[in-house]
């Protein structure tokens, strides 16, 4: 058996853990992540690609600490994807510049105030009549589009860039045991490679959901967990691509529409929104009802016949709050040589490194000696849920 001791050990590979490790490597860092199933897994592959700029936070007519705590994250990312920024994403393929945000006729006279106000005027555009997306220049289109400063990206080439920034620092698993010590080791089990024993001296929890169990392995009962469910609908053929809020009478979107093209030429409608919070206590059949007479209504120029359907279940996991409330900003815990990370948001990931690497300056850790790079399986990439063994219709 081999002993490492990286600098830092990173247990969970999605996109806070792996732009957190390049951002560590880039500063000199040995460090290194290990993960058990794939990179830009569970969460990072279920998410909708979208780097939130915080306008669906505020859509109840004013800034929100989660509006004003994301709202720097679009301008961060657009540097990075342009080769300015912390780390340099241009291979990530961008497929929107922009997200759309469409209010029917009874939300346009107080958004239309708002957003026209000081405090929205950086991130949200007004489009006149005909400049709007082709998917919504149909004769059934009524109401009031915005631009929104949100790029939407492929999640899964964004967590091979950044894999391939940390190039043989990702270790794959699949089973793991912690070992006792201030910060804990750790030894990794591979079925093909054995067995490898890592004493870091810092160690950072980035596993989502995992979390909860390395920290009761850990004996530690704090900082809690809590999970906030989604029913996702997927809707594939020819459809024209979409990203797209659309508002109905409350101040979150009714529903959220990103694209996602197939190899065959046809696109996979991908919804969020409330169609996916309501549709929690939905089995598969009643949640695709559901999502079929959202879009009948919202867009009757779809042709709802020539699609296949299927549902995806995600767990947000994140810490827990008062009454189960979505968290504001990402969520970093520092104490004895261990950080726990729960980022909330896939845009939050830039904020989650720099809050790592603020800590290790705290704790006065500087960089070690160069480390020998193990032979280890690298984890495999994760691949989207339509591209999973789900049952379509």
């Amino acid at each position: 058996m081999k002993t490492l001791h990286p600098d830092i050990l990173l247990l969970g590979g999605g996109v806070a853990g792996l732009w957190t490790l390049a951002r560590l490597r880039a500063a000199g860092f040995q460090a290194l992540l290990a993960e058990p199933r794939g990179l830009g897994g569970v969460q990072t592959a279920a998410s909708q690609g979208i780097v939130h700029g915080g306008t669906k936070y505020a859509l109840g007519g004013r800034l929100t600490p989660s509006a004003q705590a994301i709202a720097a994250m679009p301008g961060r990312w657009r540097a990075c994807l342009g080769g300015s920024g912390e780390l340099d994403l241009r291979a990530v393929r961008r497929l929107a510049d922009h997200q759309y945000l469409w209010a029917t006729a009874d939300l346009r006279s107080r958004l239309t105030g708002f957003f026209a106000s000081h405090a929205m005027r950086a991130r949200v555009t007004a489009v006149a009549p005909g400049e709007g997306p082709a998917a919504l220049e149909r004769p059934g289109f009524t109401g009031r589009l915005w631009r929104l400063d949100e790029p939407v990206l492929d999640v899964g080439g964004l967590s091979a860039t950044l894999a391939a920034l940390g190039a043989g620092a990702c270790l794959h698993f699949q089973d793991l045991d912690l070992l006792p010590g201030q910060p804990p080791g750790v030894r990794l089990h591979h079925p093909g490679a054995g067995t490898l024993e890592l004493r870091p001296r810092y160690l950072v929890l980035t596993a989502g959901a995992g979390n909860a169990a390395l920290l009761r392995a850990l004996g530690r009962e704090a900082p809690r967990m809590q999970l906030r469910p989604l029913h996702m609908t997927l809707a594939r053929g020819p459809l024209p691509p979409l990203y797209l809020h659309c508002l109905g009478a409350g101040t979150s979107p009714r529903l959220t529409v990103t694209s996602h093209p197939l190899a065959d030429g046809r696109w996979v409608w991908y919804l969020g929104g409330d169609l996916s919070e309501s549709g929690v206590g939905r089995d598969r059949e009643a949640q695709i009802a559901a999502a079929r007479e959202e879009l009948a209504a919202l867009f009757p120029w779809v042709e709802g016949e020539g699609l296949s359907w299927a549902t995806w279940r995600v767990e947000r996991a994140e810490v827990a709050t008062p009454g189960g409330r979505r968290p504001e900003e990402p969520y970093v815990h520092n104490e004895d040589g261990l950080s726990v990370v729960w980022p909330t948001k896939l845009a939050f990931a830039p904020l989650v490194a720099e809050r790592i690497l603020d800590a290790l300056g705290a704790a006065g850790l500087r960089p070690g000696p160069v480390l020998e790079s193990p032979a280890w399986p690298a984890p495999p990439l994760a691949p989207h849920p339509w591209q999973e063994s789900i049952p379509w219709t």
